[in-house]
């Protein structure tokens, strides 16, 4: 989704000329592979670093424009969302140093781009998910201005309405409503591509699909979604939802999302995945196509093929097959997406060098993978890994079942050595990068295990929004001291360091665990609930969730009272003593306007509610619990 020139196709006649222009680069790459036009002489690796921009409070800075005019450099581009950032790095041989000079690379970028933000009081962070994203920042208003961006949010609108729903299973359930596909900028990945022999193509891919899982359970980076403890890789689950484009039918057709993994194993060529795709989705962008393709190909000069990946850039595969020009010969790569960003840039290449060793020497000790293991469980053992990481047990070849420790520690970097190996790899690279994954591996620190453990102990100590608020300053803190996830130390509240309350947005620190009632309901549950729950605010809604009204606990005394003295009154219902039209706040308004609020007004409670819907509740207690914050930070400070 490279390309500036795509646009939603306007008419009928728009999108049937572009489905010939489509069908021509089908065919036309087709005649490529048949006459042998791709280059087989190199194999480079190549990758695509995402990143997170952040404010000096860690919380999303929309200030991608910006700094790309400060940067100045062609290899950095926007993403979907205002903060988040692209650095592409240059291709190199597979062989000798390859994988450490990745790292340079990256490295180089990643700190240009760390001094170019500080000058705007900002900061970078590595991480599938930014723990401190919060639903405010995926308003449109936070697309990045690009055409290509506004025209795939208008076409995804098109196919699925205009609110997303979300639902995420973990430890916790995230349920919610969005009216913006910018729900999927919440990602951020570490995309590694590997050039292929169109007469390898089939074999490497289909290792690369059974693969996948292995490589992502030691990987996971992303298990924190809004303050919820989801998936190990919450990610996959996030993009899967946030560019669905289907509709729930009456009957049970089959129909695949466009973000996939695929349907079965490959067979004869690339242009299966390409026919299928053809096949399966339909055309959402277009574009002015100016190259006669079948002319180019009689003249023999090499074509773009933009229709092609146009389309192609509309599916999301998470092993997703590529076509290449280089040097003016064509070329074809897998790019793989299943990896997050981070946890660090050592552990990036780490996670790089297993996979391209895996993919470089698994067919030499299993031959044709998709005689040994069924496809359907190299499918399920990728989505158990994304949900469990090195908890998952997978099922492996010729039904043999693994621990994801023995499976990769084992079986799998022994093969990925001689595959790195055999490609010519430097041998101190090899050694230093995958003895990465095999520590990791055996001490079952993740990304996602540090920032879960971090998060459960911060959150026994501070708020919901601090712990998030010091599980990201210490992540980014140790990002810059590069050590891999494996030897870092869990989070602590020193590192709220940066966190200040004027950067807060009242759905930061709201509750969202409301215990509710209706009008119709009796006063002795409402008593019920104060004296069970510890609580002295009860909000009233109806069977939409609509707020109608608040009790509070001293109004509920003071009927109780009523009641003791009329010796035989029936019980009261809800509707006869709850605060009609209680005064509310938005989500996304500040802290500090809630705070004037409820010492201007009196009150000690603040329903928060969006689109006439109770979203959480703001009480004294929140308050409190931000000045005590506030105020031991005032006492450290000043014993310094």
């Amino acid at each position: 989704m490279g390309d500036e020139r795509v646009k939603i196709p306007e008419s009928k006649e728009q999108s049937q000329q572009f489905l010939k222009y489509l069908l021509r680069d089908v065919h036309a790459m087709d005649k490529m592979l048949n006459e042998g036009w791709f280059e087989v002489d190199n194999i480079r690796i190549g990758a695509e670093q995402e990143l997170c921009l952040i404010d000096k409070y860690t919380k999303p800075s929309s200030s991608a424009m910006e700094l790309l005019d400060k940067l100045g450099d062609k290899s950095f581009t926007t993403e979907l969302a205002l903060f988040n950032l692209e650095a592409n790095l240059e291709p190199l041989l597979f062989k000798d140093k390859c994988l450490s000079e990745m790292e340079s690379q990256i490295l180089v970028k990643l700190e240009k781009v760390r001094e170019a933000i500080k000058s705007m009081s900002g900061d970078i962070a590595l991480a599938g998910v930014l723990p401190t994203i919060r639903k405010s920042d995926l308003d449109i208003e936070n697309l990045t201005p690009l055409p290509r961006y506004r025209a795939l949010c208008d076409a995804i609108n098109k196919l699925r309405g205009e609110e997303y729903d979300l639902r995420i299973q973990g430890a916790d359930e995230l349920l919610m409503r969005f009216n913006s596909p910018l729900l999927e900028a919440c990602n951020t990945g570490f995309q590694v591509h590997l050039q292929v022999n169109p007469d390898e193509f089939v074999n490497k891919y289909n290792i690369a699909q059974a693969i996948a899982g292995p490589v992502l359970a030691s990987a996971v980076n992303s298990p924190l979604l809004f303050g919820k403890r989801l998936w190990s890789e919450t990610r996959i689950a996030l993009f899967h939802q946030s560019v669905d484009t289907r509709k729930v039918g009456d009957h049970l057709r089959d129909s695949s999302p466009r973000v996939t993994f695929g349907n079965s194993w490959l067979k004869q060529s690339i242009l299966e995945i390409y026919r299928e795709d053809i096949a399966r989705y339909r055309v959402i962008l277009s574009s002015e196509i100016e190259e006669d393709v079948e002319k180019l190909i009689e003249e023999g000069k090499v074509p773009e093929l933009r229709a092609l990946q146009i389309h192609n850039g509309t599916v999301y595969r998470w092993n997703r097959p590529c076509y290449g020009i280089s040097n003016g010969k064509p070329h074809l790569r897998i790019e793989n997406r299943v990896f997050p960003s981070g946890p660090t840039v050592t552990d990036e290449i780490a996670n790089a060098a297993f996979w391209l060793g895996l993919l470089n020497g698994m067919d030499d000790h299993y031959g044709d993978i998709s005689q040994q293991l069924d496809f359907d469980d190299a499918k399920m053992n990728f989505f158990a890994a994304s949900k469990l990481g090195l908890d998952t047990k997978f099922k492996w070849l010729n039904d043999k079942r693994y621990s994801a420790h023995d499976l990769i520690n084992q079986e799998l970097l022994p093969i990925a050595k001689e595959g790195l190996t055999k490609a010519g790899v430097d041998s101190g690279d090899i050694t230093s990068y995958l003895d990465i994954i095999n520590d990791r591996t055996d001490s079952g620190q993740t990304g996602s295990y540090w920032m879960i453990k971090s998060y459960n102990e911060l959150s026994k100590k501070v708020t919901k929004e601090q712990a998030l608020t010091a599980l990201t300053n210490a992540m980014v803190k140790n990002q810059k001291k590069g050590e891999p996830i494996h030897k870092w130390g869990l989070a602590k509240t020193d590192d709220m360091e940066m966190w200040q309350p004027s950067s807060l947005l009242v759905e930061e620190f709201m509750t969202t665990d409301l215990f509710t009632v209706q009008k119709d309901d009796i006063l002795e549950l409402v008593a019920n609930l104060f004296d069970w729950r510890r609580i002295r605010y009860v909000p009233v809604e109806d069977d939409s969730k609509h707020l109608v009204g608040l009790v509070t606990m001293r109004t509920v005394f003071r009927e109780y009272n009523k009641i003791i003295n009329q010796k035989g009154k029936a019980s009261l219902s809800v509707e006869e003593i709850m605060l009609r039209n209680p005064i509310t706040i938005h989500p996304e308004a500040s802290i500090l306007e809630a705070i004037k609020i409820m010492e201007e007004q009196q009150i000690g409670c603040l329903p928060v509610v969006k689109n006439n819907r109770l979203v959480g509740i703001i009480t004294e207690q929140n308050y409190m619990t931000i000045t005590g914050r506030l105020l031991k930070r005032l006492h450290k400070n000043r014993d310094k």
